[in-house]
């Protein structure tokens, strides 16, 4: 579930100023947030470099120990959380594929220690591989079934997801419920989500369990938030970071709410700038960009977008960032087929109903309207309730003159336009 929380995604398109009616009410308090912005330590990281110069050493003196390599790649993994450096995750994952050659692709733990690896390289069906290769072998298969159902969600497999999620029920047990939030919030049953994710924090709260702990508080920030319910999208990040102070993802939530609710565009920006000094993804650029957007200040949009591609250039994400690029280059003719490339390959190795609405999208930006409705009526209407998603079902329909299907849409819109972010104020208004 972790690698699904990214900053809402956009379409590059210059818009004016948000109207001077809009008075949001103020939720952040800089006072509450500053002492993260500058931590000089992290504790985390210290341990794990020091696990790393530990194990390597028993390692190297003695290199018949295959177990010391998943300690190793335990720590890299660490390492990759805290800073989004991504030669961390090609590490782990050296690491693990070592291991998993030397126990004879038999050990499971290890099996599925490289699945997700896998998941968060987006190579999902590789990682479907091995989690199937893990339920074949049969130990520990409560633990293999919440690995498929993650990346069976992941592809789209939805009846083999909740195959996997029933033979899982237990309402006592943490890794079921938020999973049966996730499932909930795919439904578009956002209340019921909330209410087992909230289950799984007073489990957390109860073992005074801190990774748990900080993983329901982030995620629940990020559930309140697109309920609308902002104050306590805010107290959440701010529990996360109470618990740990590195936690960046927490502050990319309150930097979203700085910009998206307040429309304070100065301060989101000072909050991003601070994250990216010890977690830089190419992902902050585009939020950089979108901020700009919003600013009318066009040679600053240009400027982060350039940024986030000389990044993508310069280290190799694989097919991490497909989807903010298919966004990115349908949002101009001259790049329009260039997206249409992406998301067919996007569709091939991840057939969800948010590929597919990358596909249409791509299809509409390329003049190909009707195909662009094929498509969306056949493998996303209905099918997913993203509000980026619904905004374009919304497009595609205004384009083939489905204007009856438009209103009902826009009205939807209006309630998610936290979510998707200030430039679509009008953008929503103009369907």
């Amino acid at each position: 579930m972790k690698t699904l929380k990214i900053i809402p995604l956009f379409v590059f398109t210059i818009l004016s100023l948000f109207s001077c009616d809009y008075k949001p009410k103020q939720i952040t308090k800089t006072v509450d947030y500053n002492k993260y912005l500058n931590v000089k330590d992290n504790k985390s990281m210290t341990f794990a470099n020091n696990e790393i110069d530990f194990w390597q050493k028993k390692f190297d003196a003695a290199p018949n120990q295959i177990s010391y390599l998943s300690m190793l790649a335990s720590n890299y993994a660490t390492l990759f959380e805290y800073t989004g450096n991504i030669k961390y995750l090609y590490k782990t994952e050296s690491l693990l594929t070592q291991s998993y050659k030397t126990y004879n692709y038999s050990k499971v733990s290890t099996i599925r220690s490289l699945a997700r690896n896998y998941i968060a390289q987006h190579r999902f069906k590789e990682a479907l591989g091995l989690a199937n290769k893990a339920l074949a072998i049969g130990e520990g298969k409560k633990e293999t079934q919440k690995l498929l159902f993650d990346i069976q969600m992941e592809l789209g497999n939805y009846p083999e997801a909740v195959r996997n999620l029933n033979a899982m029920r237990d309402m006592r047990d943490y890794d079921y419920l938020i999973r049966l939030a996730k499932w909930n919030d795919h439904k578009g049953d956002l209340k019921t989500a909330i209410t087992f994710m909230e289950k799984a924090r007073d489990i957390a709260e109860k073992e005074d369990n801190k990774v748990l702990k900080i993983w329901s508080y982030s995620n629940l920030g990020d559930f309140y938030g697109h309920a609308g319910r902002i104050q306590e999208s805010y107290d959440s990040y701010l529990k996360t970071l109470a618990i740990d102070p590195n936690y960046s993802y927490a502050l990319k939530g309150i930097a979203w709410i700085v910009f998206s609710h307040e429309r304070n565009t100065v301060e989101a920006k000072r909050i991003v700038e601070a994250i990216e000094v010890t977690h830089n993804t190419p992902d902050f650029y585009l939020l950089k960009s979108q901020i700009a957007q919003f600013e009318g200040n066009k040679a600053k949009e240009v400027e982060n977008r350039n940024a986030y591609f000389t990044m993508l250039k310069d280290n190799n994400y694989g097919a991490m960032y497909n989807k903010y690029n298919v966004l990115i280059y349908a949002d101009a003719k001259e790049t329009a087929s260039k997206a249409l490339e992406i998301a067919k390959v996007e569709v091939e190795h991840r057939p969800t109903p948010d590929s597919y609405d990358l596909l249409a999208w791509s299809y509409l930006n390329t003049g190909q309207n009707k195909k662009a409705l094929e498509i969306a009526q056949k493998y996303v209407a209905g099918k997913t309730f993203e509000p980026k998603v619904q905004y374009h079902l919304a497009m595609i329909y205004k384009s083939n003159k489905e204007t009856q299907k438009v209103q009902p849409i826009k009205e939807e819109l209006r309630s998610s336009i936290y979510e998707l972010g200030p430039n679509f104020d009008k953008k929503v208004n103009q369907l």
